[in-house]
């Protein structure tokens, strides 16, 4: 029977466990503030750098594929340079999604972007396949020399850098 004094007896071994991480549980309870993210002025910042470097990828790229339409065979160098803007389109993709913007409207801008240099990619990797086909046709060639570059979509992202460029705080 307890009668509310102190026992003599030590206490069992879970108590003194529980006494001895109590301060650890504690401290892990806490609650801590979120970390704040980049305003939005950064954000805007860090978009329009992607955006500057994409846009001015476009212009070789833009090349490559009209290199693919040029009429007579395709030289090797033109596939040299499809690859490598290739590549440089697809990093600057994921540099672009690895941003972590938070405000809706540079995020709805950024899918945007997104999209359109998904597009550039798909032109460089179809304007390949038409200027390197293993069974060249009549079709094929036809629709090769129709190639002149990545059209509209590249205008559309440069419309849309200078969009957000305007949006820029004057520093």
């Amino acid at each position: 029977m307890r009668t509310g004094t102190a026992p003599d007896a030590p206490a069992p071994r879970a108590a003194r466990w529980l006494a001895a991480l109590r301060p650890l549980l504690r401290s892990l309870v806490r609650r801590r503030p979120a970390p704040v993210g980049p305003s939005r002025p950064d954000q805007l910042r860090a978009l329009v750098a992607v955006l500057d470097e994409a846009v001015a990828a476009q212009r070789p790229a833009d090349e490559a594929v009209a290199a693919c339409g040029e009429s007579g065979p395709v030289s090797r160098g033109t596939a040299r340079d499809c690859g490598q803007q290739s590549i440089a389109l697809h990093r600057l993709c994921a540099r672009l999604q690895d941003l972590g913007t938070t405000d809706p409207e540079l995020l709805a801008a950024q899918a945007r972007a997104a999209r359109l240099l998904a597009y550039d990619l798909w032109m460089l990797r179809a304007s390949m396949n038409l200027a390197f086909t293993v069974r060249p046709g009549d079709r094929t060639e036809a629709a090769r020399l129709r190639l002149n570059g990545l059209g509209r979509p590249a205008d559309d992202l440069r419309r849309l850098r200078d969009t957000l460029r305007a949006e820029l705080p004057e520093t």
